[in-house]
């Protein structure tokens, strides 16, 4: 019989290109890849992969295990849903995935007082830049800024929350030196995979052609703080903080929709419908945090 296991092991080498790659996917090393993948080859009776220079390329009878390997994948993703969905205990793993800023400035002491109603539940919070797949069960609920509901697969559930907007957002204390006529140049402080939004503006404050680059919000916000220029940031980041203040002539900006999102069978599942409860209910409650009219204009 084929090892499920070293089924996975050779779809995250077709897919990942490298022996690397899928080691680093799996969190493995280099040996126990190329273990698991001889593995397979050997109780098969056939190569699977060809090594090239560039990486490893599949072979015809590689092709042909590819498309039966995905169908084992899409089969037990489906089982396990299925089989997760009938569980009613309010023990056990829930995965929460949701981008760091929300996690960080917002939600986590919400997290906190649901872990202190439900001891037994063990919670993951996966806060980070890549959407988690929950298709793939890679996450059991997420918490997703979206533009447009129809951009969503089919196959999630969701429950829709506030809109959430932005602004832009500068130092108390720059703002004051700017007004008082400090020489000092403004910059854009951004984020270097994203750059200046389209929709943003310098309002009332000029900018320098050079910008301020930062690989990640956290090292953004700290930059601004700074007073090295201005930013942008959503508003339940940017009002609460009371070192910022937004750019006079500067409007806001709504970045999408917030969502509750689960996957089929997972949805019905105990302690996710007790969480998803939870949480959407805390939501509700920010909306005039996340609309930016929790704070008078400066």
């Amino acid at each position: 019989m084929i090892d499920w296991d070293d089924v996975r092991y050779f779809l995250a080498v077709a897919r990942g290109g490298s022996v690397r790659a899928a080691a680093e996917r799996l969190g493995v090393n280099h040996a126990t890849v190329l273990r698991r993948i001889a593995q397979l080859e050997e109780r098969l009776g056939v190569h699977m992969f060809e090594k090239l220079p560039s990486g490893y390329r599949l072979t015809a009878a590689g092709e042909e295990v590819l498309e039966f390997a995905d169908q084992m994948e899409a089969s037990s993703h489906l089982l396990e849903t299925r089989v997760f969905g009938r569980d009613q205990s309010v023990r056990g793993l829930l995965r929460v995935t949701l981008a760091p800023p929300l996690a960080t400035h917002l939600l986590m002491p919400d997290f906190a007082d649901f872990a202190r109603l439900h001891p037994d539940i063990e919670m993951d919070i996966l806060s980070f830049g890549e959407l988690a797949n929950l298709t793939n069960r890679e996450a059991d609920v997420a918490i997703r800024v979206v533009y447009d509901r129809k951009t969503l697969p089919l196959n999630l559930h969701g429950m829709k929350g506030p809109e959430l907007f932005g602004g832009v957002y500068m130092s108390r204390d720059r703002l004051a030196a700017w007004r008082a006529g400090a020489p000092d140049p403004i910059r854009w402080i951004v984020i270097s995979i994203h750059g200046i939004p389209g929709w943003a503006s310098e309002g009332e404050v000029r900018t320098t052609g050079v910008p301020f680059r930062v690989t990640d919000a956290e090292a953004q916000i700290v930059a601004v703080r700074q007073g090295l220029g201005i930013t942008t940031l959503p508003c339940f980041v940017g009002d609460a903080d009371s070192l910022l203040v937004r750019v006079p002539g500067t409007g806001l900006h709504m970045y999408g929709t917030l969502w509750l999102l689960t996957q089929g069978e997972t949805r019905k599942t105990k302690r996710v419908r007790l969480f998803t409860e939870f949480v959407s209910r805390r939501l509700a409650a920010y909306a005039p945090l996340f609309a930016g009219q929790s704070v008078s204009r400066d």
